[in-house]
């Protein structure tokens, strides 16, 4: 689909009003087409011309008022209409494909027993694979969706079901959506039931998921209630969408989508082995987000893509908040720190950042690749920062005031801070040029003197990268934190204060303070900035960091000092050190995770060939002490068992998990613990190929499909690196799914040598796939493609080579220069 530049959707916006969509599908034909009738109706400019979004596979009929519309008005993918009427309708007979790539109407077989699954995705510019449509998110309208499905299939929609048998469903009108927001399910699946405060509820998973649905849809409903509960306290609108269902999608792109009254999610969210609390923490975090965009994205939608943070922001906000006010996991804002911020921060600091509400995105292919981590965790952060700027009253009332506003319609930035600043009485615009409007992130630092025990002076010293020079306010808690008698650390005083948008500012709230053990600035998490602290403070983490009741407190710590191993602050031998002090009586289990997946990330990339091999042994050692201490069955030893797994080379030990010898008491070997232990011994060497078969012929199921692809692929063999990489490269028939898998497995530290002619290929070769494959599932595929594992010079020096191509694509063009700015990262870390 080309991309819809914001000056076409402008202009088409103010010749075109559109007010329905009346769609029907024919799912009953065999092959990979469907059958698709379109009926559109919209006011015009009397004389005008326009374009609808359209990619048919074959046209049947085109009729605009009645009359026939020339073949010559299908150019590529658009379909042009001119000679417009005052009051128009357009209908359309198709034969619409579909698609393997998790856009447009996406079909999907399960290896467990055949039956056929389909799910719409029609996000940013991809309605035109399904219907003619305006699409673009400041044309709303309502749609009408009947379909024609094989006998013994569930459909569902966004609107209320009106009537559905014999194959035949019908859905009542939508209220006034985006076209992005329009979707459907069909096939076999299974559906749970359930309702609250008036809202019909629905749960619906594949048919071999119907056990696992069943077991965690009280869970899952727990968590829907609670969150809509919270959210009518705070928002004045109730949910303004009918009934709320919850579709679990095999092969989904995203972790879940928000369309009104349908929300679909990647089905691995129906756990079906041993997972984790935080992996439960997230799933009601997830659930809290999508829930969020009922009213931000769904009721009140961005005008144009350029305020995309007022969809994603704000879910990312308000569903870390509902899920720590309203359900049983208090410590999302912990999991943001260690894991939301840091993506963030990550993407903050890359070459292809941006601001949070950029002053122009100029076409669809521009707003895709903002789905990143500024536009969500940044402007999360920064909102974070907003609420403690503004005060919550304040800012609550201002996003209830815009609600009522612009409900079913489109707003902008400058909507939102005008009813922020009239419901705090503060003037935003300075507040959000600097926060929102510029990019990259601000480090603060501590600096102190003493004399006599006490604090004679603390300031906060407020730095900017150079190209951007940006100093911004920050409201700030700053903890003094001692150790006690018995060796516990305690908070002792904290203090909120604003730290001026200026180079240093004097803590004068500390002056005459006894002096801590630990001072951390950023108690709280309030701001979002990256951290540093004084050099007292810094070399008393290790002692200290174990000791810190508060999760909080320690994840701050965590960040820190991970991302000042990123920076090439501190060495990665000194982060291993701490990990196997800290790790192994660490009680926060997101911590634990995120320790062990970002510590051996930096392991593989950070060490040097020679230093790697005794760095990976002390996580292994971190993770085994870990498994030792913690309580049988239950989520730090899994997740400890997990990082052991990552970690460990003892072949002996792996297998004789699999083969039921010396499990630690508790830990279960499930479907999904065997895969990770399959696919670490593929990555050494010690699983070969009969030994990936026999395990999906005993996990013949979706995810054994994907963990046994990704398992080929990890071989140290030069004929199944040859034949992952064709498939990476060129096979369109694999799912988005299968070639992700894939290409996660394929580069592998301990490999080195073996993939070191891959490097050159994938600059060479990753264009063609481009043209392949297309939005999110090419740059998926391109990200886990890339030889990152490479820390040499002459990775680099192929990147800079491909960059300098003129018409690279553009989404190939940002992945290759963030990963090239962190291979740089890298070897400036190692040398």
């Amino acid at each position: 689909m080309p991309s819809l530049t914001r000056a076409e959707a402008t202009a088409r916006a103010a010749a075109v009003e559109v007010r329905e969509y009346e769609v029907d599908l024919d799912l009953t034909g065999e092959g990979e087409t469907f059958g698709a009738r379109t009926t559109v109706r919209f006011a015009a400019r009397p004389g005008a011309s326009t374009f609808l979004e359209f990619e048919p596979v074959s046209v049947g009929s085109v009729t605009l008022n009645g009359a026939p519309v020339p073949a010559g008005a299908m150019d590529g993918e658009r379909l042009h209409l001119s000679g417009l009427a005052e009051s128009n309708e357009l209908v359309v007979d198709a034969v619409m494909r579909y698609s393997n790539t998790g856009e447009g109407l996406h079909r999907y077989v399960d290896p467990a027993d055949g039956s056929t699954y389909l799910y719409q995705h029609m996000f940013i510019n991809n309605a035109g694979r399904i219907l003619p449509s305006f699409d673009q998110p400041d044309m709303k309208a309502s749609f009408k969706i009947s379909v024609t499905a094989p006998a013994g299939w569930l459909v569902a929609a966004n609107g209320p079901l009106v009537a559905g048998k014999d194959g035949r469903w019908e859905f009542a009108p939508t209220k006034p959506i985006s076209t992005y927001l329009c979707s459907l399910i069909a096939g076999p699946y299974h559906a749970v039931t359930d309702e609250h405060d008036g809202i019909p509820l629905a749960l619906y998973a594949r048919a071999a998921l119907a056990e696992p649905l069943e077991a965690e849809a009280p869970e899952i409903f727990q968590v829907t209630k609670q969150c809509l509960d919270r959210f009518h306290e705070i928002f004045k609108i109730r949910y303004p969408f009918g009934h709320y269902q919850q579709a679990f999608a095999p092969e989904f792109n995203f972790g879940a989508m928000e369309y009104p009254g349908l929300v679909v999610f990647r089905d691995e969210f129906i756990y079906r082995s041993a997972v984790t609390e935080s992996e439960r923490e997230h799933r009601a975090n997830v659930i809290a987000h999508e829930m969020a965009h009922m009213w931000f994205g769904d009721l009140v939608t961005m005008a144009w893509w350029d305020d995309l943070w007022l969809n994603e922001s704000f879910a990312e906000y308000l569903g870390t908040r509902i899920a720590a006010e309203a359900t049983r996991f208090p410590g999302t804002w912990t999991t943001f720190a260690m894991q939301r911020k840091a993506w963030g921060l990550r993407a903050d600091q890359h070459p292809s950042t941006h601001p949070v509400a950029p002053a122009e995105v100029t076409d669809t292919d521009q707003a895709l690749l903002n789905f990143d981590g500024i536009s969500y965790a940044k402007g999360a952060a920064v909102l974070k920062q907003l609420v403690a700027w503004v005060g919550d009253d304040a800012f609550l009332a201002g996003v209830n005031a815009h609600f009522e506003a612009h409900a079913y319609g489109n707003a902008t930035l400058a909507d939102l801070l005008g009813a922020l600043s009239a419901a705090s009485g503060r003037d935003l615009t300075a507040w959000a040029d600097v926060w929102l409007r510029r990019a990259q992130v601000n480090t603060l630092r501590t600096e102190v003197t003493r004399q006599d025990g006490a604090y004679t002076s603390v300031a906060v010293l407020q730095t900017a990268p150079e190209q951007f020079l940006t100093l911004r306010p920050h409201k700030v808690g700053i903890g003094l934190y001692d150790r006690t008698a018995e060796g516990a650390v305690v908070l002792r005083k904290r203090v909120e204060v604003e730290i001026q948008a200026a180079e240093r500012t004097e803590i004068t709230e500390l002056a005459g303070e006894p002096v801590a053990d630990l001072l951390l600035l950023n108690d709280g998490d309030l701001t979002y900035a990256k951290i540093r602290l004084d050099e007292e403070s810094t070399a008393a983490v290790p002692a200290l960091l174990p000791l810190l009741d508060d999760s909080l407190a320690r994840a701050v710590l965590w960040a820190s000092t991970l991302d000042a191993v990123v920076d090439g602050e501190r060495p990665v031998a000194e982060l291993v050190t701490l990990v196997l002090a800290a790790l192994p009586v660490e009680s926060e289990v997101v911590v634990v995770e995120d320790v062990l997946r970002a510590t051996r990330s930096l392991v593989d990339r950070y060490s040097t060939p020679e230093t790697r091999p005794a760095a990976l042994e002390l996580v292994a050692q971190a993770a085994d002490r870990l498994l030792a201490v913690s309580e049988p069955g239950g989520s730090r030893q899994l997740a400890a068992a997990r990082g052991l797994i990552g970690a460990t080379v003892d072949v002996n030990r792996l297998r004789g998990w699999l083969e039921g010898r010396d499990v630690p008491e508790g830990l279960a070997i499930d479907a999904d613990l065997r895969w990770l232990i399959v696919y670490r011994l593929a990555v050494l060497g010690a699983a070969g190929t009969a030994m990936i078969d026999a395990e999906f012929e005993r996990d013949r199921s979706a995810t054994g499909e994907q963990w046994a692809a990704r398992s080929r692929a990890a071989r140290p063999d030069a004929e199944a690196k040859a034949a992952a990489w064709e498939a990476i490269i060129g096979d369109a028939t694999l799912s988005n799914r299968l070639v992700e898998m894939t290409a996660s497995g394929f580069w592998q530290a301990e490999q080195l040598d073996l993939v070191r002619p891959y490097v050159a290929r994938y600059f060479a070769e990753m264009p063609g796939m481009m043209r392949l494959r297309s939005g999110m599932s090419a740059e998926k595929t391109a990200t886990y493609a890339y030889p990152n594992v490479m820390v040499e010079p002459a990775t680099r020096s192929l990147a800079a080579e491909l960059l300098a191509t003129g018409d690279l694509d553009p989404i190939l063009r940002r992945v290759v220069e963030d990963a090239d700015d962190d291979l740089r990262r890298a070897l400036a870390a190692r040398f």
